[in-house]
């Protein structure tokens, strides 16, 4: 119970605006307590960031991530989504690891780089359940209300509602950023018929810095705050089901699953602490794993693996197709081209397709070898 202020057991309309001061106070300070490093109250209205979504889906930029397109009137109006909705408070969780350090794992092209937040157990869950119990101390405060959570599953524009809640501002690689905390976080939405007080709009502070466009492997920030998903790292070893086009392929490197390039330059992020949470520290050394052992697992071990992590989604045969890719950038190793050759003959049409191109790509660098694939 929050002091001095009533159980309101009607409509939350009821309570004073001095009770709806406190009680953002104290929402604040209950999301701290469960883990949470900041928490910030919009409302519903998100215009501009409305406009810019239709520009990108209009020009294509979303490649084959047909749900942006699908729930695009939901994501520009969040009050359409949940009707009733009156304000959304949003949270941010740190991600960062302990783990191998990221620009000495990209530089070894016989290690996976495995993006940060994918190293850990899925943080959907995590974030999901913290954000009830934060909902169930609002509710033992001034009794029932309406509510609903999310993290990242739903159609909701994260990054525009957590701007205008004070979290941080999009950038010019289009993440959000934290002037005291960088950019490597967790977003998480409680959408709530509660007429509480708005925090202010995050203030950009990019300035003329443009490093994140100038480091990305693939180009695919084309302007400031433009990206073009379908050239994205992530995008392409993550959201695309199918072939990766193959003037992009050497432009992964060894990035099997996902991309951190673009965070890892940025200067904010000189402000940006380590997490405490022990489920997003990585598991089964993948952040300092050789790609042959990865490559090397059979559907069954793939499953039991990345059993609880966001990874799983992807799928055994995208597993393949990605560490194939980063096969072929590898340097010139003959166990490469003998793991190639040896998980060929069982592998999907798909994946046989990137197996066949990094082995060109492997005897480019070697004494020519003797073609002997069906």
């Amino acid at each position: 119970m929050i002091t001095g202020m009533p159980t309101v057991q009607n409509s939350p309309c009821a309570i004073s605006t001095a009770d709806r001061q406190r009680l953002a106070r104290n929402i604040k300070g209950w999301a701290r307590e469960l883990g949470f490093q900041q928490a910030g109250i919009t409302d519903t209205r998100l215009d501009e960031d409305g406009r810019r979504l239709r520009k990108w889906l209009d020009a294509g930029m979303h490649g084959e991530m047909s749900y942006m397109a699908r729930h695009e009137d939901k994501r520009r109006h969040p009050e359409k989504l949940l009707p009733g909705t009156l304000r959304i408070i949003t949270v941010r969780m740190d991600y960062l690891p302990r783990a191998a350090p990221m620009e000495q794992v990209l530089k070894d092209g016989k290690l996976a780089y495995v993006s940060r937040y994918a190293l850990g157990r899925d943080y959907h869950k995590l974030i999901r359940r913290r954000l009830q119990r934060l909902a169930s101390r609002i509710a033992e405060a001034i009794g029932p209300y309406g509510y609903r959570a999310f993290t990242d599953s739903a159609p909701v524009l994260e990054k525009g509602l957590a701007q205008k809640a004070g979290l941080g501002w999009t950038g010019k690689h289009t993440n959000l950023i934290n002037r005291r905390a960088g950019s490597w976080f967790f977003l998480g939405e409680l959408f709530t018929d509660l007429p509480l007080p708005l925090d202010e709009t995050a203030v950009n502070h990019c300035g003329s810095c443009t490093s994140c466009m100038t480091v990305c492997p693939t180009q695919a920030i084309i302007a400031p705050y433009r990206l073009d998903a379908r050239r994205c790292i992530s995008y392409l070893t993550i959201e695309l089901p199918g072939s990766i086009p193959e003037a992009l392929r050497p432009l992964i490197g060894n990035r099997i699953y996902g991309c951190d390039d673009c965070q890892i330059v940025c200067p904010w992020n000189r402000f940006a602490r380590l997490t405490a949470e022990k489920d997003f520290q990585p598991r089964h050394r993948l952040d300092h794993r050789q790609l042959l052992e990865l490559f090397s697992w059979n559907e069954e071990e793939f499953m039991r693996y990345t059993e609880g992590s966001a990874i799983r989604r992807i799928g055994h045969e995208r597993w393949q197709r990605n560490i194939a890719v980063a096969l072929g950038n590898a340097p010139a190793d003959a166990r490469i081209v003998s793991a190639l050759r040896l998980r060929h003959h069982q592998a999907s049409p798909l994946v046989k397709e990137h197996i066949q191109w990094a082995l060109k790509q492997q005897q480019k660098t070697t004494a020519p070898i003797r073609e002997c694939l069906p």
